[in-house]
């Protein structure tokens, strides 16, 4: 009974944040947010560094966030289904190239989607998503994940896009493009959950 709790060290060592390694690492955010945070590994590890010396000084301090994307509007729908599917990397993969297939329908432009040949991607895209049973919904812009330019070329995959002759070459190139981003993201990024607070 006369045991003396000493609260300082229960500050000393932040809790464990980590969801998930691999396929992508997951972390859970340190304050409730409404989106999904995509950070560079170095800067979570600032991040990690930032957090560790706040739980020293017994929770008080102010927060720096460093450089990040918050994952909105297409983004937001994309990310959560890969959260939704982090036990599964083939899932995760074939998420990412329908994301692939609607990002090309919505931004891209390739002689062979002037043709009729467009309804056989649409059907293809909606046979994915009832399949998967992933849906975006409100207006679309970008569903497709930000990579820096320092680790992908955006222009060469946007080039080997509107260069495809058939439908199998553009498939092929979206294939191609969304498993070199996949891979991408899992080695050089780390996403914070929202609203899951340590």
């Amino acid at each position: 009974m006369g045991k003396v709790i000493n609260l300082q060290e229960k500050f000393q060592k932040p809790p464990d944040n980590l969801i998930c390694l691999s396929p992508w690492e997951f972390q859970r955010a340190d304050s409730e947010g409404r989106h999904f945070i995509q950070m560079l590994r170095s800067q979570s590890a600032r991040l990690e560094c930032h957090r560790d010396e706040i739980c020293k000084k017994g929770g008080k301090g102010v927060w720096h966030i460093p450089s990040h994307f918050s994952l909105k509007g297409g983004m937001s729908y994309t990310i959560r289904a890969m959260y939704a599917s982090l036990d599964n990397e083939y899932r995760m993969r074939e998420i990412y190239y329908l994301a692939g297939l609607m990002d090309c329908l919505i931004n891209q432009v390739n002689s062979v989607l002037r043709t009729d040949l467009l309804k056989a991607m649409y059907n293809k895209v909606f046979a994915m998503k009832t399949e998967l049973n992933i849906h975006w919904y409100g207006p679309l812009d970008q569903v497709l994940l930000p990579v820096e330019s320092q680790f992908y070329n955006e222009f060469e995959y946007r080039s080997s896009l509107t260069s495809a002759c058939t439908m199998k070459e553009l498939y092929l190139a979206i294939r191609t493009g969304t498993d070199e981003m996949f891979d991408i993201l899992s080695l050089e990024y780390v996403f914070y959950c929202p609203g899951v607070g340590g």
